[in-house]
């Protein structure tokens, strides 16, 4: 099983797509995946579907399987913020990593976290910190293809120096020169770039026999 965890370069760059795209073709492709995202905030009054509800969908689980629904939070701040402000009991990081359940015979475990890397996603600790206790193979980031991207990508990275970071530009579009160009700036510094879920996948699905992205 190869376990990922996906953070962002910051709040919506396109996180719980890239993973539901990815996971959906990997199941159409015959392997077996499950995800995760360990709480959520959102907004109550938006008629869009949760990140566990579209994560979800593409994988064939619950959405109470992928996010716990004590873990749900309708206000749409970081986590922690969100409870305190709602007047609900606080959660350390281990709670987070206790609570996630993994299914058996499983290709690909999907975890998602909140907002950016430094964004907090519990009492003691931030969506950088929950790869500690998670220990995955690889992890996910997400970033836009566009202009500002070089800058996030290389900060993001910081907080899991050590680790194996697979970079995924999000809304690629190979007639863009600003797109284009940071994707080989990115590739020539020595980042290991993905030009959308589809790449991912397809790295995956090559990956899941050697156990390693």
């Amino acid at each position: 099983m190869i376990t990922l965890l996906c953070a962002g370069t910051g709040t919506d760059v396109g996180k719980t797509w890239v993973g539901a795209e990815t996971l959906r073709r990997l199941r159409a492709a015959g392997f077996t995946v499950a995800a995760r995202k360990p709480v959520q905030s959102f907004d109550p009054l938006s008629s869009e579907p949760t990140d566990a509800e579209v994560l979800a969908k593409a994988t064939g689980q619950r959405a109470t399987d992928v996010c716990p629904p004590e873990r749900n939070y309708p206000l749409a701040m970081a986590p922690p913020i969100a409870a305190t402000l709602l007047g609900t009991e606080g959660w350390l990081l281990c709670d987070l990593a206790e609570e996630l359940e993994v299914p058996e015979d499983l290709d690909v475990f999907w975890v998602e976290t909140v907002g950016g890397p430094r964004s907090p996603m519990a009492d003691d600790g931030d969506s950088a910190d929950l790869a500690r206790w998670v220990q995955p193979d690889a992890v996910v980031l997400v970033a836009d293809a566009g202009l500002g991207t070089i800058n996030a990508v290389r900060l993001s990275v910081l907080p899991f120096a050590g680790r194996t970071v697979l970079v995924v530009l999000n809304r690629f579009d190979a007639g863009d020169d600003i797109h284009r160009t940071n994707h080989l700036w990115l590739a020539g510094e020595g980042f290991d770039v993905l030009r959308g879920p589809a790449e991912l996948a397809d790295r995956l699905a090559a990956s899941i026999s050697g156990g390693h992205p």
